[in-house]
This record gives C-alpha cells, sequence and structure tokens, in this order.
C-alpha cells in the first residue's frame, strides 16, 4: 500500500491490522475524494495476506461521515467517472457499500462521532462497528431531503435490524444514540467512551493473531446476504425520488442554511424539518 497516496485517509499497518483513520474537513462528506480513496484503499488490500484486519475511524471527534456531499445537486456529473467503473446491477454509492460488505478482511468501524445517510450505510456495510456512548449518533436523513437512502442503507437496515425498524429509521429521520443503535442490532456494541479504543484495538489484534486460515474460513462460511434484488428497488426508488423538484428544493434549502458547516450538521435533523415544514 502506498499510504501517501490518499488525499482523504491516513492509513497505517501493523501486526496484520490496517488502520484508516478519514480525514475530510470539515466534517467528512462522502464526496468524490473519499469515495474514490475508500474505494482505491479496499480494492488495494483485496489481495494482501497481510492484513486480516481493517479498522476506520475519524479524524474528527465530531463526524466520522457525515453524509453524501449534498453538493451533488449542483453537480450530478460528479461521481460519473466513479460510476464508469462501477459493476452492473448497483449504484455508485451501492458499489462502495458492497466493496466494503465483501471485502476479504474483517472490517471493524469505530465509531465516535456522528454518521449519517451514506456515512450512516458504511457503518452498517462494515462486518463490526463499536459506538462511543454519549458522542456516538447514526442516522438515516435521506426522508427529510425528500429522498430515500439510495447507497445500500434500505436492504443493510432491513437484513439486520428487520422491515419494522428499518421503516422507522428510514421514515423517522431521527439521529439514534449508540445505547439504542445497540439495542436495535444496528451496532455491535455501545461502549463507554474512553474505552472505546481500547476494546476495538484488543479486538483487532485478537483477530489478526489468530492461527492461519481461521479469518478466512469465517469469512466464507459467514456471508453476506444477497440484496441484489433488492439493490435495484432501492436504486430506482432513490432515483424516482431525486428527480422530483421538492428534492432540490430542500437538499438546496438544506446548504443555504448550514448543512455541511460544523455548526449546521450538530443538529441537521432539526434544521431539515423547519425547511420541509
Amino acid at each position: 500500500m502506498h499510504h501517501d497516496a490518499y488525499s482523504t485517509l491516513r492509513v497505517s499497518h501493523e501486526a496484520g491490522i490496517a488502520r484508516v483513520t478519514l480525514d475530510n474537513p470539515p466534517v467528512n462528506v462522502l464526496d468524490v475524494a473519499l469515495m474514490a480513496d475508500l474505494r482505491r484503499l479496499l480494492t488495494g488490500l483485496r489481495d494482501d495476506d497481510s492484513v486480516r484486519v481493517i479498522v476506520f475511524d475519524s479524524a474528527d471527534p465530531d463526524f466520522f461521515i457525515a453524509h453524501v456531499d449534498m453538493a451533488l445537486v449542483d453537480a450530478p456529473d460528479a461521481f460519473d467517472e466513479l460510476a464508469a467503473d462501477t459493476p452492473d446491477g448497483v449504484n455508485v454509492f451501492q458499489a462502495l457499500g458492497e466493496l466494503l460488505r465483501h471485502q476479504p478482511q474483517v472490517t471493524i468501524v469505530k465509531l465516535a462521532g456522528l454518521a449519517r445517510g451514506g456515512g450512516a450505510e458504511f457503518v452498517t456495510a462494515a462486518d463490526m462497528a463499536f459506538a462511543a456512548i454519549g458522542r456516538a449518533g447514526i442516522g438515516q436523513v435521506e426522508a427529510l431531503m425528500g429522498i430515500v437512502p439510495g447507497g445500500g442503507g434500505t436492504q443493510y437496515l432491513a437484513d439486520r435490524i428487520g422491515r419494522n425498524r428499518a421503516l422507522e429509521v428510514v421514515l423517522g429521520a431521527d439521529l439514534l444514540d449508540a445505547r439504542t443503535a445497540e439495542r436495535y442490532g444496528w451496532i455491535n456494541r455501545a461502549i463507554a467512551a474512553d474505552e472505546l479504543d481500547d476494546f476495538v484495538d484488543r479486538l483487532a489484534r485478537d483477530i489478526a493473531a489468530l492461527p492461519e486460515g481461521v479469518v478466512a474460513a469465517a469469512k466464507r462460511a459467514i456471508v453476506p446476504a444477497d440484496l441484489a434484488e433488492g439493490l435495484l428497488r432501492e436504486h430506482d426508488a432513490w432515483a424516482g425520488q431525486f428527480v422530483r423538484p421538492a428534492a432540490e428544493q430542500l437538499i438546496r434549502g438544506g446548504l443555504a442554511h448550514g448543512a455541511q458547516t460544523r455548526d449546521g450538521e450538530r443538529d441537521l435533523e432539526s434544521l431539515l424539518r423547519r425547511l420541509a415544514g
């Protein structure tokens, strides 16, 4: 791995663990640069037998991944280059989630800040996620923008927490705290904030130190659900809403009123509800 090849990631590698820190100020939006770096990283690691575990965290204590870059509304062709290299049957956002879901290494998210929209989808696509009590939050905020999740979120949620709770998360559009996300099964565990680093580090080291072949065998036996048909349905639902005037108005309004700024992102749900009301 060429660790200096990423503009939005800091990557280190030791004892079978790749540690990936997301660093895309001001709030770690999932824009073209971050998505391209994540795709290049995951693809490059696929055949790296020296790495057994990939741990993701954020350089920003308040934000893991805010959400997909809302400025996409003014640059609809921004992701065209990435989309040209996307497998059939998924859109460019779903492709990132599917790449992560099918990664041969064990993938772990250390969630100490907020993850909404595409950020929440990334967390859900990882093998495991652990969240800091009192600091972490996770939510699918898309409905407040007049759309639905379009990067795998609807399918990942229904598979993980059940249809009824998936509908609550998608249509309620609330930010769930770590304890609630744990109770719903969205994350593995809610952990005291001052214990999160040590817990994830110990788990990653223990997994990386397992005898040869154990990680690969477990991942062959415990496979991700086949969501191909559902991802097509999700894309159609998302794309159908994205072209409606209400979605464009809400997204532009959100940007004009502080979305993707640190202050605006702290209570994004309230900001968007005021616009929608």
